[in-house]
């Protein structure tokens, strides 16, 4: 799918301090229609606090966000904890933030290939199935902007590389923007239509192509000469 040049977000000259620390220094970014943009950075770089600013959780001491009116935002977050003594089913998982219909229930099992699953416990379901669900139960609200903080943590290799495949046909399929933190270069440097180095501030940001030439990143990640880029369709 082709994005489109429409802004959906846009963040300004942003700024955070939080107990006397900076964590976010002058952050200025958008994201378009359609468009898969992600976020990488070391640890404590303020990345997740950048999407909960996206989001509209966290508000910044200065700067500005804006959203276009009537934007739905949905957000995968890197795992839930459920109850063990709450017998739960993917399908009245899925319930419990309202009552959808059955037909909606299964177009996102469909989508996100966990159909199947649809009668079984939430309990004993793998990693890569339980993030399928969450990834489900976020596009019940037919969000326009998905936003996931580090989707495939804990995911062996395969299963990080079918996640990030999923994200990337629904992108296609569902046209829905996407906003991602990840470590998984290897996979998402592949997948994405922009990347955002980010250190409290932005670093360097760019196609894959440009950004893993940049001296700003071959500094926090060293050259990687077997990393798969590919300008995203």
């Amino acid at each position: 799918m082709k994005k489109n040049s429409e802004k959906i977000v846009e963040l300004k000259d942003v700024c955070l301090t939080v107990d006397g620390v900076p964590v976010l220094e002058h952050i200025g970014f958008s994201v378009s229609a359609g468009q898969i943009v992600t976020l990488i950075g070391p640890n404590g770089a303020g990345k997740t606090t950048l999407l909960k600013t996206v989001l509209g959780v966290v508000k910044p001491d200065s700067g500005s966000v804006w959203r276009k009116e009537g934007l739905k935002t949905g957000y995968v977050p890197q795992k839930i904890n459920l109850p063990r003594a709450i017998p739960l089913t993917v399908e009245r998982f899925l319930r419990l933030d309202g009552d959808y219909p059955a037909s909606k229930l299964r177009e996102v099992l469909e989508l996100t290939g966990i159909a199947r699953l649809a009668g079984h416990s939430v309990h004993p379901l793998s990693g890569g199935e339980t993030q399928r669900l969450l990834l489900a139960r976020t596009l019940l609200k037919d969000p326009d902007l998905l936003v996931l903080d580090e989707p495939a943590q804990g995911l062996d290799p395969v299963g990080e590389e079918r996640f990030y495949a999923l994200l990337d046909s629904l992108n296609q399929t569902e046209k829905c923007a996407i906003l991602i933190v990840s470590h998984d270069l290897h996979v998402v440097m592949a997948k994405t239509h922009r990347v955002l180095c980010v250190n409290r501030h932005i670093c360097c940001s760019g196609l894959p192509e440009e950004v893993v030439d940049r001296p700003e990143y071959l500094r926090l990640y060293g050259e990687r000469p077997t990393l798969a880029v590919y300008r995203h369709r």
